[in-house]
């Protein structure tokens, strides 16, 4: 990632134009007027759990994993109760599960001893959570409290920097370059309209730009041209 970024964030580009972030946003907004994260959940904590499990695996496989996983444990208190064997049990089809398992019961048993079973709704006191970074705290924040803050995931991060909207040599660069950048009527689902569209359209390999909302305004020189159809037999 950051090899990638130092070689995107050192292209001689003109910066985008407040006009133009709110344009590209504005168009977002217009196709997406309520985008949603891929990860299912019920409330902070599971929310919090599905986050954390979401390192280096799909939200597809997360999805999976945590159907068995929340039916068994929907609580802190039931996670702690449950222990890492029984949690390693349900999400053993995720990568480093078992580092995994025991970051999800030592959350679990910090938000009941300190905070009475209660994710806190504080990116610092989020962050000393066993398997919680700054990414993992940004989500939990924006999604289950509705605070406009940007998650820079794998996805956010190549895009950022492709289009050269925020480019940055680290998820920290990235996100407070969009935080300066983005109007603030926006910032509350900007990570998951630059998410999606990382997912969807700017693709690591074959970016799909003949059908990028915003392909005219991004400054990658290297525009992928729609595909050839095929003759007709």
């Amino acid at each position: 990632m950051a090899n990638a970024a130092a070689a995107l964030a050192g292209r001689d580009i003109a910066p985008w134009t407040p006009a133009e972030v709110a344009q590209a946003f504005s168009r977002f907004e217009a196709a997406d007027p309520e985008p949603k994260g891929e990860l299912d959940y019920v409330d902070p904590f599971t929310l919090l759990v599905a986050v954390v499990l979401s390192a280096q695996a799909t939200d597809v496989g997360v999805n999976k994993a945590t159907r068995t996983l929340f039916a068994a444990a929907p609580t802190p208190q039931a996670m702690v109760a449950l222990g890492e064997e029984g949690v390693a049990g349900h999400i053993r089809t995720l990568g480093l599960y078992r580092g995994k398992a025991k970051n999800v019961v030592a959350l679990s048993r910090r938000l009941v001893e300190e905070f009475g079973g209660a994710v806190p709704a504080d990116r610092a006191v989020l962050e000393t959570l066993p398997g919680v970074g700054r990414k993992t705290a940004n989500v939990v924040l924006n999604i289950a409290f509705g605070m406009p803050t940007i998650a820079v995931d794998t996805h956010l991060f190549r895009v950022a920097n492709r289009t050269g909207l925020s480019a940055g040599k680290n998820p920290l660069e990235v996100e407070l370059g969009l935080e300066r950048a983005i109007p603030d009527r926006f910032k509350l689902h900007a990570h998951h309209w630059l998410i999606l569209h990382g997912r969807y359209v700017c693709k690591a390999r074959v970016p799909e730009c003949w059908r990028c909302l915003i392909a005219d305004l991004c400054r990658w020189p290297s525009k992928t041209p729609a595909p050839t159809p095929s003759p007709v037999a």
